[in-house]
């Protein structure tokens, strides 16, 4: 473990998910979230369970995805965590046209 980092999804005791990267080995990084080490989000949510994880060679790579990660949608991350490649690529598709793209309204001059 060089230079890189875990990427990892944690299951919190409420059913919600918790995104983070660590260093270290995923072993002492969850048992630290169930001792309530950190403050924060995961503290009044212990226990944790690891449901996802992945290496990553450098440790930006790991925290880029990390942000990408955490701003999915429940439904996302579930079908990341169960390795759904379709479920995942169906709801990652935009559900509305992006404004430049829709189609002008009708009696407007734009």
């Amino acid at each position: 473990m060089n230079d890189g980092a875990y990427l990892y999804i944690l299951r919190c005791a409420d059913g919600s998910y918790y995104v983070g990267t660590t260093r270290s080995t995923l072993e002492i990084r969850i048992a630290q979230h169930n001792d309530g080490t950190f403050g924060g989000y995961t503290q009044a949510r212990r226990p944790v369970e690891l449901v996802f994880s992945q290496w990553f060679d450098r440790v930006t790579d790991a925290i880029e995805n990390e942000r990408k990660i955490k701003k999915w949608s429940r439904a996302k991350k579930q079908a990341s965590i169960r390795g759904d490649i379709a479920a995942l690529q169906e709801l990652s598709r935009r559900k509305t046209l992006h404004p430049s793209r829709r189609p002008p309204i009708a009696g407007s001059s734009g």
